[in-house]
């Protein structure tokens, strides 16, 4: 590329000469005008209701096609902005790649568009004389392969993210904005969203909202649907990739009623008018878990009924539980900094240990209070959790702290030494911290009070409210202190500030359990290898190896890192014999050093791994008699 841009210049002053000291200057390029320049957004409301309509019909190629009709409050400059920090990812996710085919008119005449080089997410426009409106059309073309992105049109269902059809003007707050939007949708088909709306054929037009709402408010659609009524104005819609898979038991969608209500129990008060659980049971809809105010998207394996029992809907069934949670923890209690007035705003990632993790923490808690864990089950959960952080070694040199920024640093690519980079571990670890917070207060109130308590007093404030109410550390900090004064400044500053040992493990033992080893997997662990086809040995050897053979995870310092390994790396054979499942555990249980036959890329070694420690699966085991405080967390309200 040097090369090619020294010969550029070469060129261009061999054919037109040296260029003067003058000409130079004047020949470097400009920034945009001043009064091209983005406007600020401000909390004043727009001037109009923008008018919003999708094609959303063409499930074949997977392409949006979109009309947008904006009022204008005169001429001149104006700039159209795409969504591009999204609430939820925690960083600039808009796909702005897969806008097509934009085109500008006003009163029927083109107006050209600039895209602004230093964001381009915007698009800069002069709105001509006499122009009360412009209308934008566009497309948007949704993935047709996973590499593409996620994919959210299928033969059989769909989910639409507004922010992925839709601009809006800058200069204004989101919430100032308002916006009626309609969709077509493939024929027969029947579609689920917070916003409510009126249908016609296969045309819904929602009733009008601000824009910042309507991008809370996603939509599932599909051929085969199915909601059924949770109470408390909690709607559970589902979609499916076949008819079957929306046919449940009585007690399972009893447990999922039980949620709702010790969801309300715990909190004490609602903030949504209507909730609404948008859950698609598909693997061919790209795999999903966000939150919003008043409705959560969702995605589990096929099976999440028709094999209750099974290994990978035992996993599933933690996330109708978190995103839940969220609809208190993270939309309307929200940490200062993560608040914005508009999409183009940077957020700043702080406090998603709260955000994330006491929501990671509550959704844990509530799945055992409503029966969709059990309380054996979600222990092993604990203890699964609680291994795997402390084989995060890295943690000696990166605070818990840091790794909030994941979202932004990494964008959620793999990574190839986990345990040694750390990955977003603000959300498990934030729930061992507030598992210890939880014991802390039950001993300093002798079983009174624990985070129950918290959770009325911080979530529970204004009852019907689903607006905004942002917050600091101080604030966690005052009100914990009126459930139980401790020093909780340094307790934060010891788990989140600093680099530590091991994860928190107070609410373990302070609450009647420690953490052992056995040589058996436990309920969460066998299925998670089950459905992840894999041989988990994080805690002992420090590898993680697929049934095939590929090595998943290598744990730093471990003895299987201190042996060479690494991820993408094949086991052949082990100790002589072809690798399997079965002769891997067999040589870690034997307690001696393994003779493996490796292969990296298109090379071959012959290793031996120094291990004696035998197979190693993390589980709790109770540390006294009678009730402790973590039995008491476990206990259903309701």
């Amino acid at each position: 590329m040097i090369r090619s841009l020294a010969a550029a210049l070469f060129l261009s002053t061999a054919i037109a000469g040296p260029l003067s000291a003058q000409d130079a200057i004047r020949s470097k390029p400009t920034a945009l005008p001043v009064d091209d320049a983005t406007p600020a957004p401000k909390d004043t409301p727009y001037p109009g209701t923008i008018r919003l309509e999708v094609d959303a019909s063409d499930i074949t190629q997977r392409i949006y096609r979109v009309k947008e009709t904006i009022p204008v409050a005169g001429a001149g400059p104006m700039t159209l902005l795409m969504p591009e920090w999204l609430p939820g990812n925690h960083a600039p996710r808009g796909q702005i790649e897969k806008l097509t085919d934009l085109v500008i008119t006003a009163n029927g005449q083109p107006v050209q568009w600039v895209r602004d080089p230093l964001d381009v997410y915007a698009f800069k426009v002069d709105v001509p004389q006499d122009a009360t409106e412009i209308v934008a059309s566009f497309q948007f073309l949704s993935a047709t392969q996973p590499n593409q992105g996620r994919v959210v049109i299928t033969p059989k269902m769909m989910n639409i993210q507004w922010e992925q059809v839709s601009l809006y003007p800058a200069g204004y707050y989101t919430r100032q904005i308002p916006i009626r939007a309609s969709v077509i949708y493939p024929a027969g088909w029947q579609a689920a969203t917070a916003l409510r709306g009126t249908k016609a054929g296969d045309t819904v037009t929602y009733d009008t909202i601000d824009y910042e709402a309507l991008q809370d408010s996603p939509v599932f659609a599909g051929r085969y649907f199915k909601a059924v009524d949770l109470g408390s104005n909690v709607t559970l819609n589902m979609v499916a990739d076949d008819a079957d898979e929306l046919a449940y038991k009585p007690e399972q969608m009893a447990k999922h009623r039980k949620l709702v209500a010790e969801a309300g129990k715990l909190f004490g008060a609602y903030h949504f008018d209507h909730y609404d659980f948008l859950l698609a049971i598909t693997d061919e809809m790209g795999g999903i878990g966000l939150e919003h105010h008043r409705s959560s998207e969702n995605q589990v394996e096929p099976g999440y009924f028709k094999d209750w029992d099974a290994g990978k809907a035992l996993l599933d069934r933690n996330l109708l539980p978190h995103e839940f949670t969220h609809s208190w923890d993270g939309k309307f209690r929200r940490p200062d900094l993560l608040w914005t007035p508009d999409f183009r705003t940077p957020m700043q990632d702080n406090l998603l240990w709260v955000y994330e993790g006491q929501t990671q923490f509550w959704g844990y808690v509530l799945g055992a209070r409503s029966g969709l864990f059990t309380k054996q089950e979600t222990l092993d959960a604990y203890a699964s959790i609680a291994a795997r952080l402390d084989t995060a070694v890295g943690r000696r040199w990166r605070p818990l702290e840091d790794t909030t920024l994941d979202p932004v640093i990494s964008a959620r690519r793999p990574k190839g030494w986990t345990s040694w980079q750390r990955s977003e571990d603000y959300y498990n670890e934030g729930l061992m911290m507030w598992l210890e917070a939880d014991a802390i207060i039950s001993k300093a109130t002798r079983g009174r009070k624990g985070l129950d308590d918290f959770a009325k007093a911080f979530f529970g404030i204004n009852p019907g409210d689903w607006g905004e109410v942002v917050y600091n550390r101080d604030d966690l900090i005052r009100t914990l202190n009126g459930i139980a004064p401790y020093d909780w400044a340094g307790f934060f500053h010891k788990y989140v500030d600093s680099t530590t040992g091991e994860t928190p493990k107070g609410g373990f033992f302070m609450g009647g359990y420690k953490l052992v080893y056995a040589d058996e997997p436990n309920s969460y662990t066998k299925a998670a290898e089950g459905s992840g086809k894999y041989v988990d040995q994080a805690y002992g050897i420090g590898l993680n190896v697929k049934n095939d053979g590929d090595i998943s995870a290598v744990i730093w310092d471990s003895a299987a890192f201190k042996a060479g390994l690494t991820v993408g790396a094949k086991i052949i054979a082990v100790n002589g014999d072809e690798f399997s499942p079965d002769v891997w555990k067999a040589a870690i249980r034997a307690k001696t050093p393994i003779q493996i036959i490796l292969k990296q890329d298109k090379y071959y070694r012959t290793l031996s791994l120094d291990y004696s420690g035998g197979l190693r699966y993390p589980r709790l085991e109770k540390t006294g008699e009678g009730e402790g405080s973590l039995d008491r967390l476990l206990k259903p309200r309701t």
